[in-house]
């Protein structure tokens, strides 16, 4: 059938998921860092997600398009509420370090995450804290070994985290897009010293030499026993 429906112009897009949110149907998701219209029969053609993109990069257009379909939208909002889904919504925090409150009798450290998502497959090529910034992209595990892990490695800089084995991806082609479109200062990467951390190693240094750009990298190596090899 001939219906109105949403169009996204992705060279518009900036990864940023306001989109995303606003569709409660659930049409819109972010791939690769750029929203795309996941399934026509999840449209329902109302465009909530039109006001609230920065960047204008939605439309109506009038095209073939499969009838919006409520019940297939009921059951994936149900699956969906069940833990089998859902997005992240990229966001920085006021570009500026987010510490939350600091109890010094309790001992409690404070966070200096600046940004979200952290996931390297979550997070979108395009988003403005990647410009000018010191990059740490720290395997999975680190964090959990490496007791001052925010103090020591991702103060000051913009955090990715990731896992070549749990995800069974190579992170390169994902880096490479990242590395290419932003101004990426240095590259830090914080590893495991098992093995199979010398994927995310790999992947980052593959990133860079495909991205042609000349990116400071910095190798650092932590022990299962928490210290710094």
């Amino acid at each position: 059938m001939k219906r109105k429906i949403i169009k996204i112009d992705e060279s518009k897009c900036n990864g940023c998921g306001l989109c995303a949110q606003a569709c409660h149907e659930g049409a819109i998701g972010m791939v690769n860092g750029k929203a795309k219209l996941l399934r026509d029969d999840y449209c329902d053609g109302l465009g909530d997600c039109l006001p609230v993109c920065p960047t204008n990069a939605i439309s109506f257009e009038e095209r073939e398009a499969a009838a919006y379909d409520e019940a297939a939208v009921m059951a994936n909002k149900n699956k969906h509420a069940h833990g089998h889904g859902g997005g992240c919504l990229s966001q920085a925090f006021n570009g500026t370090m987010k510490k939350q409150a600091v109890n010094s009798d309790a001992g409690e450290i404070a966070s200096v995450l600046t940004h979200w998502p952290v996931q390297i497959k979550l997070a979108p090529v395009n988003a403005p804290y990647f410009n000018g910034a010191d990059i740490l992209i720290a395997a999975d595990c680190t964090a959990y070994a490496f007791g001052d892990f925010h103090r020591k490695f991702m103060d000051g800089k913009i955090t990715l985290v990731g896992c070549p084995k749990l995800d069974m991806v190579d992170y390169s082609e994902k880096l490479t897009d990242i590395f290419t479109a932003n101004d990426i200062k240095s590259v830090t990467v914080a590893r495991m010293e098992v093995p199979c951390c010398g994927g995310i190693e790999f992947a980052v240094k593959q990133a860079v030499a495909n991205s042609g750009r000349n990116i400071p990298v910095e190798i650092v190596t932590i022990g299962v026993d928490g210290s710094i090899k």
